[in-house]
């Protein structure tokens, strides 16, 4: 634009030979240029947009969510040119459908993006050299795509390619792009670590990650730290270390109002289940109704954390026998909703079933989740 610009001007300034040519030249390309730059306006609108109302609300909670973004999206899709588009064009319309279906948690349609979304870069080269914070974005989640879908061979294979990505000299340029790459391959690592069942080779890496969250404080952004507080939080719990899992949870509870409604619910609940595993049944009562009230308010509660609630409020005093029958109820109970869209995210933030599991057969929640991972690898 600007170059077309300088042009119309040495035109309309100075006397020129060519000038009654480049005049229906120059004004052709002015206009190609200005509908190129509006659809990429377009595009990119509508992936930051989504963008925000995910850093917001979370996923979609109902079918009142699920409608709103299906219609803001339809809408601005139409506007937007998806035929014989640029780069640009293409980076922000993957990464617009790629919001898109990791808020209503069509984790399929997610991969299908989030691949498409670096393979752009892969095919270009060169503009990984250009948008290199793009092409880390991408790389997370397309990582998390395969971690929600449980791809664990490619999702292992993605995170030690992007690993030797994070030494080079692409990734080191600066120190916005090494804190954003410390941040994602990081947050894919502790992923991996939930997933396998390796809880204590999570709380290994806890004092780098402190350490990093310290050096590079400036560039981080809070919707980033409340996160690795809560992926931190799981981990402690998975490892049976309740005391320090409150510890991390507390600084979500106390310091990130109004950011990922979600999370602050699931922070919530995955607090009271610590205090439920501490035997502090005295905090249970008043704990229960707190988190409950919240949750509601935040038209956050689904039929999962419903049962939930209904269990954790009913069994503080229950004689270890009923416990069990308790316990083989809730199971049967949820097991229900395991594929349905809107109750995904209790598996995902909580693995309410590993949980289960492991209270059963009397293990460890890492035993449950390793031997699941296992028996994954050997189909």
């Amino acid at each position: 634009i600007q170059a077309i610009s300088l042009e119309k001007k040495i035109e309309t300034l100075h006397i020129t030979r060519s000038m009654q040519n480049r005049a229906d030249q120059l004004s052709a390309e002015s206009e190609a240029v200005n509908i190129k730059r509006q659809n990429i306006t377009k595009l990119s609108n509508l992936s930051l947009q989504l963008y925000s109302w995910y850093i917001k609300n979370g996923h979609a909670r109902n079918e009142a969510d699920e409608t709103a973004v299906k219609r803001f999206f339809k809408k601005n899709i139409a506007e937007a040119n998806t035929a014989d588009i640029s780069f640009y064009e293409k980076m922000y319309l993957y990464q617009g459908y790629t919001w898109y279906a990791f808020i209503r948690q069509d984790f399929l349609m997610y991969y299908r993006y989030t691949q498409k979304w670096v393979d752009l870069f892969d095919n270009d080269a060169g503009m990984k050299k250009i948008e290199t914070a793009h092409y880390i974005k991408g790389m997370h989640n397309l990582l998390n795509a395969l971690y929600d879908l449980k791809h664990y061979k490619k999702n292992y294979e993605v995170l030690k390619r992007f690993e030797k990505f994070s030494t080079t000299a692409l990734a080191n340029q600066n120190m916005n792009i090494k804190a954003l790459t410390f941040v994602y391959v990081t947050s894919s690592r502790l992923n991996r670590y939930v997933s396998t069942g390796s809880f204590k080779k999570g709380i290994a890496i806890v004092p780098f990650i402190e350490e990093n969250l310290e050096a590079y404080k400036l560039l981080i952004d809070t919707h980033r730290v409340l996160v690795f507080n809560y992926k931190i939080a799981t981990i402690y719990f998975g490892a049976g270390d309740f005391d320090t899992c409150i510890d991390y949870l507390r600084n979500i509870i106390n310091d990130h109002p109004g950011l990922r409604n979600d999370l602050q619910c699931y922070a919530r609940l995955l607090h009271l289940m610590a205090h439920y595993e501490l035997g502090n049944f005295e905090l249970m009562e008043p704990l229960t109704k707190s988190v409950y009230r919240f949750m509601a308010k935040m038209q956050n509660l689904t039929v999962v954390e419903e049962q939930m609630f209904k269990f954790l409020r009913n069994t503080f005093h229950t004689d270890p026998k009923d416990l069990t029958k308790q316990l083989q109820k809730l199971h049967d109970t949820i097991s229900k909703f395991e594929n349905n869209r809107f109750e995904t995210r209790a598996y995902v933030y909580l693995d309410v079933f590993s949980w289960l599991e492991a209270k059963l057969a009397h293990k460890t929640m890492g035993e449950v989740i390793k031997a699941k991972y296992l028996a994954s690898k050997r189909k």
